[in-house]
């Protein structure tokens, strides 16, 4: 059959990636991916590439089939009225449908110095960064890690086992989203590795400098590099394209993941929101997410509603260093409980879960062909 549903999908993340191979094994189906980088980003492994025992980058002609077209570019507009999405290297791509998956970043602390003094390890380019930050500095200076969700609490660890001195500021609670009792061997692991762990109502960040962290009670640390892993904020290319969006600039869609604004666009990923059935930003979303987003397309191609997306939560796997960590368990609502396995068994179990995530990909990819994928670079390989 030949090809004549033409399929845009704007970001090559886990949500992305695995709409476009599941859309990809469809005849009549002509997919292309725009994504500001040539290579795939384990995003789940860039605590990793800071300390070098990963470089979290990937083949896209593994992870992607290649009846996939890539095209590595920036995507700035889409004209949703015209079904067109504009490049910054100039070119359009017009289409049938749209999965707008273009993920998520590290947010603007809104602290005075932050944006001048502090590294991200949210996307390839500020791993990348903060390594080399690293590579200048000796072992001994002080190291501050601001935040203590997943990455906080996985850079903290990954630093310190190292040999670096690091201090994670907290804020409220140490894993906020933790179990109380799951907090525990995370606490004991971060002061084996030496960790200084501050919380509470004062553990709150005032101000940055080139080389402290004050605090808002008043304490200053010494700080040669700091780090901050706390928030997250959407690109803002729907609200620029005059789609709705939520007070965090995530795509609003309804159950199926379809834009509320357009029945062509469908969201996957981080960057897109069901307001009464809210989802926790995260690979595991992502990579459901993903295929449920093509799902909804192939129905309406076929003259069907678009089914309401079912997510299930297995817990949170935690990597604490390269030889412990903590998994999390949690109902399939993502509400938590108190089961887990932790130390060595725990690093096992988030090694195992990385491998299967990458193992999905690979396979998604054979099914949605065997060629590997013809990069076209139309402009500057920039975020949106």
């Amino acid at each position: 059959m030949n090809k004549n549903v033409r399929v845009v999908v704007v970001g090559g993340g886990y949500g992305g990636v695995t709409a476009a191979n599941r859309l990809a094994r469809r005849d009549g189906v002509s997919v292309t991916l725009v994504n500001p980088r040539p290579d795939f980003v384990e995003r789940i492994r860039l605590h990793q590439l800071v300390t070098g025992s990963d470089d979290a980058v990937e083949d896209f002609g593994k992870v992607m089939g290649g009846n996939v077209r890539l095209v590595v570019d920036t995507a700035t507009l889409i004209d949703a009225a015209g079904r067109q999405v504009s490049l910054a290297g100039g070119d359009t791509l017009s289409y049938d449908y749209l999965v707008y998956a273009v993920g998520s970043g590290a947010s603007s602390p809104g602290v005075p110095g932050a944006d001048g003094f502090t590294h991200r390890v949210s996307d390839l380019e500020g791993a990348s960064e903060l390594r080399a930050a690293l590579a200048a500095t000796p072992l001994p200076v002080p190291v501050t890690v601001v935040g203590a969700g997943p990455t906080g609490l996985e850079t903290a660890a990954e630093l310190a086992e190292a040999g670096r001195r690091v201090t994670l500021v907290c804020g409220d609670v140490l894993g906020p989203s933790l179990h109380a009792r799951v907090r525990r061997p995370v606490a004991r692991r971060l002061a084996k590795l030496g960790v200084t762990v501050l919380e509470g109502p004062g553990a709150r960040v005032a101000e940055v400098t080139r080389d402290a962290v004050r605090l808002d009670d008043g304490r200053e640390l010494p700080s040669a590099v700091t780090i901050w892993t706390a928030g997250f904020r959407v690109p803002d290319l729907a609200a620029r394209s005059g789609l709705r969006t939520d007070s965090d600039g995530r795509l609003i869609t309804d159950t199926t993941l379809t834009s509320v604004d357009d029945e062509r666009i469908v969201a996957a990923g981080d960057a897109g929101v069901m307001p009464d059935h809210p989802f926790r930003m995260s690979c595991q979303a992502a990579v459901q997410m993903g295929p449920a987003a093509a799902d909804t397309i192939l129905r309406r191609m076929a003259g069907k509603k678009g089914a309401s997306v079912r997510m299930f939560f297995a817990g949170q796997c935690l990597s604490l260093g390269r030889n412990e960590g903590v998994t999390q368990f949690s109902y399939p609502d993502d509400t938590v409980n108190a089961l887990r396995v932790s130390g060595r068994p725990g690093a096992g179990m988030k090694e195992i879960a990385c491998r299967f995530t990458h193992g999905k990909l690979v396979s998604g990819a054979r099914k949605a062909g065997s060629r590997a994928p013809r990069a076209q670079s139309t402009g500057p390989a920039r975020t949106s």
